[in-house]
């Protein structure tokens, strides 16, 4: 049932082609690129990778099991504007205490706010800046002096496929302008289960019903391929953009493994 369910999905974001990309990069070259790669778009989750690297580097997070920050009554009431467990089931996940591990694993929008709240914005700025990420614009909607909750939830932060791919060739090469402790800690949560032939896989999904990224790359051998997938798609669609991504992206990469 459930892959006919995602075949289904998949089948009705191919009808959304239009506004969709694929690029991947190997020993610093660009080996694959498909769609529209330049077009900058809203990062949704896959920011938390930004974040769990700002989260690192200025000691909010010690490591994948700490801070254990418990899921209070105060939070409940400031995640209510992003919480739809009804579209996105995974979010039940998110109503309970959360360390460094769980938030990345079940994509916990609050656990995110935590970290960027206690960054302050000039923090925020400034490692955005350092990361070079997108358009650089944490100045979330405009009126409302929320960037510090939303700026990249369909808001003020943008970045194109090609700028996420270089941003992770960074990342997995450890030569982002932080600590390497700080990316070491990251790469360890964002570690996924193995692909095709024993590909180790990193990465994270993020998107909405309408449009998904999946961003990360793989390695074997000695061998390290980085890649984004960008897809728009119909609002009724079966699955999250996030979780067609991955699937796509995981097809796109089998002829650059096999090379």
């Amino acid at each position: 049932m459930y892959k006919f369910v995602l075949l289904c999905s998949l089948v009705t974001a191919n009808s959304a082609l239009a506004d969709m990309c694929f690029i991947a990069k190997e020993n610093g070259k660009v080996v694959k690129q498909e769609g529209e790669c330049e077009k900058r778009h809203s990062p949704f989750s896959s920011f938390k990778i930004p974040i769990a690297l700002m989260g690192f580097d200025s000691g909010i997070l010690k490591n994948e099991n700490s801070p254990k920050v418990d899921f209070t009554e105060e939070t409940r009431k400031n995640f209510e504007p992003w919480y739809f467990p009804h579209k996105y089931p995974i979010q039940m996940f998110s109503a309970r205490s959360q360390t460094p591990s769980s938030w990345m694993k079940y994509s916990v929008v609050w656990f995110s706010q935590y970290v960027t709240v206690k960054l302050g914005m000039e923090k925020f700025q400034d490692y955005v800046n350092k990361f070079e990420y997108g358009n650089k614009d944490i100045s979330g909607d405009k009126g409302k002096n929320n960037g510090l909750m939303n700026s990249w939830i369909q808001s003020s932060i943008q970045i194109s496929p090609i700028e996420q791919v270089n941003f992770i060739e960074k990342l997995s090469n450890k030569n982002l302008p932080i600590s390497k402790q700080a990316q070491e800690q990251t790469i360890k949560i964002i570690k996924l289960e193995d692909v095709w032939d024993d590909w180790k896989l990193y990465g994270k999904t993020g998107g909405s019903k309408t449009n998904g990224w999946f961003i990360g790359w793989v390695e074997k051998d000695g061998r390290t391929i980085q890649f984004a997938q960008y897809l728009a798609q119909p609002a009724d669609s079966l699955m999250s953009g996030g979780r067609v991504a991955k699937e796509i992206a995981k097809d796109n990469l089998i002829t650059l493994m096999l090379k």
